[in-house]
């Protein structure tokens, strides 16, 4: 609480003033709150050698009877906007284009933010002041929990008619940055100044596509396990090189935790863990 001075007033100051300064006194204000930091979900992701690949690039039984997967092989083909010089990327934006079999297209708006040392809150303290909060119902938090490392990001996620595409067919390159320019979220379409998300967007190119399969399952505490078995050109630009991505979504911090623990143990026991985090984003970026 404020205290006035109770020092006399000038001899001129009636009534009226004194009902103003009371009137000015009790109006009620407005506190501002600020919005609390967004509530994340989280996907286990753990990358497989291919010693967990059988002889046609699928899952092996072994692999498939120890991580829960059942499903058979869906797939999916995407590709990543990015200008050459990689300029969303460099903000910690990606732009995705997915075709799953059978469904509409995905338009996929997704901005990251480092996790430093495990300090996912202050990673959405970050976040927070940078507008992604628990306000903002377009976008979904999740933090990637990866076998070193993890990563916040939030996600804005429209559609696109399928008409016209069978199968994963992707669009011309022109045609998915048209569509994708035309849905662009105000968060990248205004991050980096006025209308620079547009901007860059206009000035990107498809990165890839490319096309994986995906088979599901449920194991532990997830009822959403998958592998999913991407090929990629080589670096060298020839051959193919086979992404091989365990994973595990939850809804819980303590189930992810354990759902991480238990699959690198069961992995590496096998001899199927792939010591180090491949960020396919960045892969396909890179080599497309």
């Amino acid at each position: 609480m404020t205290f006035l001075s109770r020092a006399a007033r000038p001899a001129t100051a009636g009534p009226a003033a004194a009902l103003a300064v009371a009137a000015v006194l009790l109006a009620p204000t407005s506190p501002a709150y600020a919005a609390t930091n967004a509530v994340p979900t989280y996907e286990v992701k753990i990358n497989l050698t291919t010693a967990a690949l059988d002889a046609s690039f699928a899952p092996s039984t072994a692999v498939r009877s120890a991580f829960g997967i059942t499903g058979s092989a869906k797939a999916r083909s995407y590709s990543y906007y990015d200008t050459d010089a990689l300029a969303l990327d460099a903000e910690g934006w990606s732009v995705r284009l997915r075709h799953k079999s059978g469904s509409s297209f995905e338009e996929t708006y997704k901005k990251r933010f480092p996790v430093t040392n495990g300090d996912i809150d202050a990673a959405l303290t970050t976040a927070n002041a940078a507008g992604f909060d628990s306000g903002d119902t377009h976008y979904k938090a999740e933090v990637d929990w990866g076998y070193a490392k993890q990563t916040l990001s939030f996600s804005d996620e429209k559609s696109h008619s399928s008409s016209g595409y069978s199968g994963t067919a992707m669009p011309t390159s022109t045609t998915g940055r048209t569509w994708l320019v035309n849905d662009v979220p105000g968060k990248l379409e205004n991050w980096n100044g006025a209308g620079w998300g547009r901007t860059a967007l206009q000035a990107s190119r498809a990165h890839g596509p490319v096309t994986s399969k995906v088979y599901g399952g449920a194991w532990g505490p997830s009822d959403d396990a998958s592998i999913e078995v991407l090929p990629v050109v080589g670096a060298n630009g020839t051959g193919t090189e086979y992404v091989v991505e365990l994973s595990f979504k939850t809804a819980s911090y303590a189930d992810a935790a354990d759902l991480h623990a238990d699959a690198v143990a069961v992995a590496e026991s096998h001899g199927w863990l792939y010591h180090g985090d491949i960020l396919k984003t960045q892969l396909i970026l890179d080599r497309y």
